[in-house]
């Protein structure tokens, strides 16, 4: 991997923050435009949709390990002024996340009836979510190396250009999925298999402009050696901060998965308010993600330079704006709730349904701001286990259990399902922001600014 000499600006919350809430912002959009577009079909196809997308989400959690572990450790390294070691940890994690897509993706065209079935989707739904299924999985290495290449990108503080990317992949998905639903230019109509072929040509697209970036900001670019030179002592160090969070991550998409199921057993109906519910929703989700993700990237420097008072005041700080976001976003959600489900769909029961569902989710998006800021934090400071144990415990032995108690067996359906997700998120959140301001976490900082310091490798100092 070659270099060219850049300049680290200090980053600031708010300048790294805003750029990244665009970015996922656009992210879900994608999917809100195709559940949108989608619902011009059917209702049922949407709910084939819905459960499609959940089964890709667990498969880029595979990805996403690697690229927590490399924004964590290139951010610990350009603290400590170490831009060598920076840069041989982003090849490395292009190299890996590139085997781990072209492994994953051979393994969802090969089993994508299968893994369908295991997820109780009904028969009638099948012929909608396989293809789609197919094209989406079958292009998942390309998500690999773009979530390597944006970690890479953002860490080094460049959270505008990964926006820009995400702009254009965008308009290419809207444009795409127009002509092949609606016929434009006298196309045919290729329904949801035409929604999967657009999404994947604009991952292509995406792909090419992020390279194009890296070379262009960092003098970084994928070689044919970073697929072979795979240094075990960088590759541990990514995974000692990747693996737990993506254990963390994973688990929840897992008891999702299975909550999922739960709620395919109440009908297709059902399935539908859940996707139209949680594409309002995650709007929401957005302001808590885009602090908590900018929040670690600020706290991961302020470690690296070892400054851990900074570090704590910058959490506490970013929860309370966190919290005032979040509240003004549910509000507004809860106050519109029926006329922003009529967007998607005209059938009143619907429309009822998933109203109540946002209303609900004012707590469970509350609650939530304690895991998604403070989770970020601790995995900056290198404290990654605690996480992943009390996600384990809480994921498995309440929401899950209280998501078919009170959903099934009491027959509650998806309001009961809600509650748990509810229980779930407050329990965990309490006991992580416990943890954040016992200052539980300092040993585990003073590790990784010990270990960054014994790699460190001097250079002249750039302006």
């Amino acid at each position: 991997m070659t270099t060219r000499p850049t300049t680290i600006l200090p980053p600031t919350l708010l300048g790294i923050a805003w750029p990244i809430f665009v970015e996922q912002s656009l992210r879900i959009l994608i999917g809100t435009v195709d559940t949108f577009m989608v619902s011009h079909v059917s209702d049922g196809a949407v709910a084939a949709l819905g459960v499609s997308h959940r089964l890709i989400m667990t498969a880029l959690i595979c990805f996403n390990f690697i690229g927590i572990g490399t924004s964590v450790v290139i951010t610990h390294h350009l603290g400590a002024g170490d831009r060598r070691g920076a840069t041989g940890i982003a090849g490395t994690a292009m190299g890996v996340n590139l085997w781990l897509g072209l492994i994953v993706s051979a393994l969802v065209l090969v089993l994508t009836g299968p893994i369908l079935r295991l997820m109780q989707l009904p028969g009638n739904l099948m012929g909608y979510a396989a293809p789609f299924l197919a094209i989406m999985g079958g292009t998942l290495f390309l998500e690999a190396i773009n979530i390597s290449i944006c970690a890479i990108l953002r860490a080094h503080g460049h959270t505008r250009e990964v926006m820009f990317v995400t702009v254009g992949q965008n308009l290419v998905n809207i444009l795409g999925n127009a002509f092949v639903l609606f016929g434009w230019f006298g196309l045919p109509k290729f329904g949801v298999t035409g929604v999967a072929c657009a999404s994947a040509v604009s991952r292509v697209l995406a792909t090419v402009a992020l390279l194009w970036l890296l070379h262009r900001q960092l003098g970084l670019g994928l070689r044919w050696r970073n697929l072979f030179e795979l240094p075990l002592d960088r590759l541990r160090r990514i995974l000692r901060i990747g693996l737990p969070a993506a254990g963390e991550n994973l688990s929840y998409w897992l008891a999702l998965l299975l909550v999922t199921s739960f709620i395919a057993r109440l009908g297709s109906a059902s399935l539908s308010v859940m996707a139209y519910a949680q594409q309002v929703q995650a709007l929401v989700i957005l302001f808590s993600l885009s602090l908590g993700l900018g929040t670690e990237i600020v706290v991961g420097r302020l470690i690296g330079a070892g400054d851990f008072e900074g570090a704590y005041r910058q959490v506490i700080s970013s929860l309370k704006l966190s919290f005032g976001l979040c509240a003004g976003g549910m509000t507004l959600i809860a106050l519109f709730a029926p006329q922003l489900i009529g967007l998607f769909s005209p059938d009143p029961d619907v429309i009822r349904g998933g109203a109540l569902l946002l209303r609900l989710s004012f707590l469970l998006e509350m609650g939530r701001v304690f895991n998604v800021v403070v989770i970020n934090s601790l995995r900056a400071t290198g404290d990654v286990r605690f996480p992943v144990q009390i996600g384990a415990i809480f994921m498995w032995l309440v929401w899950v259990p209280t998501a078919w108690w009170m959903g099934l067996h009491l027959g509650w359906g998806l309001v009961g399902i809600w509650i748990s997700m509810t229980l779930d998120e407050w329990i965990r959140g309490v006991l992580m922001y416990y943890r954040w301001v016992k200052r539980q976490w300092l040993p585990a900082a003073e590790r990784s600014r010990a270990e960054v310091m014994r790699n460190h490798v001097p250079i002249v100092t750039e302006t």
